[in-house]
């Protein structure tokens, strides 16, 4: 018996850092994402290999289900060492899955390239949960920690706008985003995977006592991007929210960095410093961005799930 799971990859479009504290974030769901295909196997193991966008086996081991239920720390983190974490953590979750099994033949199939930080692991998580029949954003809290919105996001195929509560459990509400101006705003592959536990860490060590104000003018420039009526509005609204995290992080804006003289806004998402950034601009800037030696252009409408 084979049975597919399916999860969507993410772009935190607002929100980034500072959701981690309850701000409000603007997420899309992408039509790119990661299946995770189950089938029966023996000798209480899993054979598990992960293939990227090309059908390329980027991962193949062995995982006892020893391995799983012991989860012996290692001294080097590897891949396996962090699937059998996240495996363990879904065991104490639910058991059944290791102790009414012989076996597995697992395999993961991305349809986007790895080093695009669309959401691989949260791809991988939200799927390890269907599979196991676990809360997704309990897995997440118990492995690699984080917000969530990522999380939301796979399981979505609308906009969302994403918060912690107060109690920090994540609330997701659905809504409707389909300006115009869409075929404006294009998605540019920086040429470099960024780390997400590590820019996290950056901010925590940068956050200043003036966290409730920071959310407060978030969730305000938030609202200004969902509400915008025009380009030039949408376009203020991303501009204003890139000063504003730029001043918390005491970091340059990727446009002051890299676009100093684009005629556009060029605003990062999720991480700053790498994977992809949003692009707003009158013209279509494919040549622009080609020129600087970024070749990956993504329109809207070939980015974003949209039913």
């Amino acid at each position: 018996m084979k049975t597919t799971f399916y999860s969507n990859g993410k772009l935190l479009i607002t929100g980034e850092y500072l959701v981690l504290d309850g701000a409000k974030a603007f997420a899309l769901p992408t039509k790119f994402g990661q299946d995770l295909i189950v089938e029966n196997g023996s000798n209480k193991e899993i054979q598990w290999k992960s293939y990227d966008f090309d059908q390329h086996l980027w991962f193949e081991d062995i995982i006892l289900f020893s391995e799983i239920t012991a989860n012996i720390p290692t001294q080097i983190e590897t891949v396996k060492s962090v699937l059998v974490n996240i495996l363990h953590e879904a065991y104490l979750l639910n058991p059944d899955f290791i102790n009414n099994a012989e076996g597995y033949k697992i395999s993961t199939q991305l349809t986007f390239p790895k080093n695009w930080g669309l959401g691989t692991s949260s791809t991988l998580l939200n799927n390890i949960a269907q599979w196991t029949k676990i809360d997704a954003f309990t897995l997440l809290k118990n492995s690699f920690g984080g917000s969530g919105y990522d999380i939301a996001c796979a399981q979505n195929n609308t906009p969302i706008i994403y918060r912690l509560d107060q109690q920090n459990l994540p609330t997701v509400e659905t809504i409707n985003f389909s300006p115009d101006f869409t075929k404006n705003i294009y998605f540019v592959y920086l040429n470099k995977k960024q780390n997400s536990k590590t820019a996290i860490n950056a901010y925590y060590n940068n956050k200043n006592q003036n966290l409730a104000h920071n959310i407060l003018d978030n969730n305000k420039i938030t609202e200004a991007v969902l509400n915008a009526k025009t380009l030039k509005e949408f376009a203020f609204a991303l501009e204003k929210h890139e000063i504003h995290l730029s001043n918390i992080l005491e970091l340059k804006t990727i446009k002051e960095i890299a676009f100093p003289d684009f005629n556009g806004v060029v605003k990062s998402l999720g991480a700053w410093g790498g994977d992809f950034v949003m692009v707003v601009s009158k013209e279509n800037p494919r040549e622009y961005f080609i020129s600087k030696g970024y070749e990956t252009i993504l329109t809207y409408e070939e980015m974003i799930l949209q039913e």
